[in-house]
């Protein structure tokens, strides 16, 4: 696939990502050993990560799925966090993790957990595949990490821009004229 004319250089490779995700499911099976979590991917950014992530672990899972809209077609958040779709399951006395595509401000992550808080889970743990801590907002720290990557705009492996991008097997910034020349 050629590289979009937006991309300024690529983050992480495939490869990369591929090696990580697994890792992770790795960690998350062991950690939840014997258990029946309520995995919930944060829609629509998370899609791509959650199911290689899922596809990497050796448990079963009940899955479920939130959208979220904070971005819009900015490219950073414009700090309120609106439920599109909630989740179906009950999961008042379940383990829950809580699978997002990237943790800018955290201003979303952190009123999704409160959210999730407020339905009396058993426990509740977080993951991201991207960590922005430079741009943290709210104090809020993940379970479960893949990458910290600098403060540029992501795209690929399920993020967009404009609703573009989510294709790329890889995760790119995207030119810094177009992130601020709106």
């Amino acid at each position: 696939m050629r590289q979009p004319a937006c991309i300024d250089k690529i983050l992480l490779s495939e490869n990369i990502i591929e090696q990580r995700v697994c890792e992770l499911g790795k960690q998350i099976s062991d950690d939840y050993y014997g258990k029946e979590p309520v995995f919930i991917c944060v829609l629509k950014g998370a899609i791509v990560f959650f199911a290689d992530l899922i596809r990497c672990m050796e448990l079963s899972p009940r899955l479920d799925f939130i959208h979220v809209s904070s971005y819009g077609n900015r490219t950073c958040s414009s700090g309120k966090v609106n439920i599109v779709q909630d989740i179906m399951t009950d999961i008042k006395g379940e383990d829950v993790l809580i699978v997002d595509d990237i943790m800018d401000s955290g201003i979303t992550l952190h009123r999704l957990k409160d959210n999730i808080l407020s339905r009396n889970p058993s426990s509740l743990k977080t993951c991201v595949l991207l960590d922005k801590p430079q741009r943290r907002i709210e104090d809020i720290k993940t379970d479960y990490t893949g990458f910290e990557i600098p403060d540029e705009f992501a795209v690929g492996y399920g993020m967009d821009y404009k609703g573009q991008y989510r294709n790329l097997r890889y995760i790119a910034a995207i030119k810094r004229s177009l992130e601020y020349g709106r």
